[in-house]
């Protein structure tokens, strides 16, 4: 086939992220040219429901002239100043007093970077140095379980818990601990996924133990695992793991870059299940995905270490950008007013479960996973599961084959997910789901 220009320049000129080049620039780059709602254009004039609001983030929708306005207004009269040495701006202030009044009780101070990658490499130097000050400098190993994504930075690659993620680079660092995640379905544990949790959760006190608590300065979990395959927590499992940390002195981090805002049915997972963390570390929804924008929420204790051990040498260019801190309260404002985390929790939250229910049954389906507006399809060959393997890949098949029907969902190893934005319809959710089934009825053909 012929590229256009555009795909010719891409193809010259542009690396991609977590892209296979050969296999995109043979077919030509899918160029995205307009968005409305949960609905995308792309540079051919197709129409696409986007099922997985960009990468888990637009949870407010395209378009929205609330944050555009904000994003101008803001722009308008102050484009840029640093929150360096000494200064800030107003909506740096007002973001970071907005997040406090949001977050778990004690998490009410903020550090604003541009990414979660960012706010997870955040959280560990910051963590680093509350320890040292702390005079536990020994407590420098961070604990992250299997099948966790917690960024793409040295350190935060080292969190990941994706072979795919860390072998091309020889990850994980020094220092970085893998325990089991509650993965039932990998574990070929399914039919007991609570009894599963638990073992993982008596497996992490083993590696405690095994590497010395004195030398641990963390455990990052995020509440569900979203890039991971969007796992759910089992019963008891997380706060069991937060308890844990608690036994043993250790702090507590949720990275809530994907659970953040609504997506689960309440403002962040957290509060949901009665975390405590003693840090958060959010991106994504925290601006609908308009403006790149990150923040590690702090504890007060934490914080109180750090702001009286003197000069803190952390921080971006970009901290507490103004124009992306407007884009974050406008943002906040929407899902405010249009009660987008009671909408998720009362109305198409439970509505998305239950279409996503009726598939269980379907001859390609293994098991499906959901909380809230997130979800995924394990797939399985006509052999059944026993003939997965490395190569299958049959969430990669079957998320192009959705797209065909004209719906973008998240092929992942042998599974395809889903996150649409907060404001999908039940009308879009049926859409969504029938493009679904049509994609698998084609998986096995």
């Amino acid at each position: 086939m012929s590229l256009s220009p555009l795909q010719q320049l891409d193809a010259a000129h542009h690396l991609h992220p977590f892209t296979n080049h050969r296999d995109m620039h043979a077919a030509g780059t899918h160029i995205i040219t307009e968005g409305s709602g949960v609905w995308l254009k792309d540079a051919e004039g197709r129409r696409l429901l986007d099922a997985l609001a960009g990468l888990w983030a637009v949870n407010i929708g395209y378009g929205r002239r609330e944050v555009v306005d904000a994003v101008a207004a803001q722009m308008s009269q102050l484009s840029y100043y640093p929150s360096f040495f000494n200064s800030t701006t107003e909506p740096a202030i007002r973001l970071a007093a907005k997040l406090a009044e949001l977050a778990p009780a004690r998490l009410k101070h903020a550090m604003f970077c541009n990414s979660g990658s960012e706010a997870n490499e955040t959280a560990l130097k910051l963590i680093r140095g509350y320890w040292k000050l702390r005079g536990q400098p020994a407590r420098t190993k961070i604990i992250t379980r299997e099948f966790a994504y917690h960024g793409v930075t040295l350190a935060t690659t080292s969190m990941t818990g994706l072979p795919s993620c860390t072998v091309p680079f020889d990850l994980p660092l020094p220092g970085f601990v893998h325990v089991p995640g509650p993965n039932a379905w990998a574990a070929n544990r399914e039919s007991d996924p609570v009894a599963y949790g638990q073992w993982c959760v008596e497996e992490t006190e083993r590696v405690i133990q095994r590497e010395g608590p004195e030398t641990i300065g963390a455990i990052f979990a995020e509440p569900v695992q979203g890039a991971g395959g969007v796992i759910p927590p089992p019963a008891g499992y997380l706060r069991a793991l937060r308890e844990l940390a608690r036994k043993y002195g250790i702090l507590f981090v949720a990275d809530e870059v994907i659970t953040g805002f609504g997506r689960l049915g309440a403002w962040f997972a957290s509060g949901l299940w009665d975390l405590d963390p003693d840090l958060m570390c959010l991106a994504k929804g925290l601006t609908s995905g308009y403006i790149p924008l990150g923040a590690t929420m702090v504890s007060d204790e934490i914080a109180g270490v750090l702001i009286n051990g003197g000069y803190l040498a952390h921080g971006f260019t970009y901290s507490g950008h103004p124009v992306a801190c407007a884009a974050a309260l406008a943002s906040i404002g929407v899902i405010e007013n249009e009660k987008l985390v009671e909408r998720v929790r009362d109305d198409v939250g439970p509505y998305f479960r239950s279409k996503l229910a009726e598939l269980a049954t379907h001859r390609a389906v293994g098991q499906i996973r959901s909380e809230g507006l997130i979800g995924a399809i394990e797939l399985i060959p006509r052999e059944g599961k026993a003939a997965l393997s490395p190569t299958t890949m049959l969430g990669i098949k079957a998320s192009n084959l959705v797209r065909k029907e004209g719906v973008i969902v998240r092929g992942i190893r042998d599974l395809i997910a889903a996150a649409p934005p907060l404001t999908i319809t039940r009308e879009e959710i049926d859409i969504l789901f029938a493009a679904i089934r049509t994609g698998l009825d084609r998986l096995w053909d």
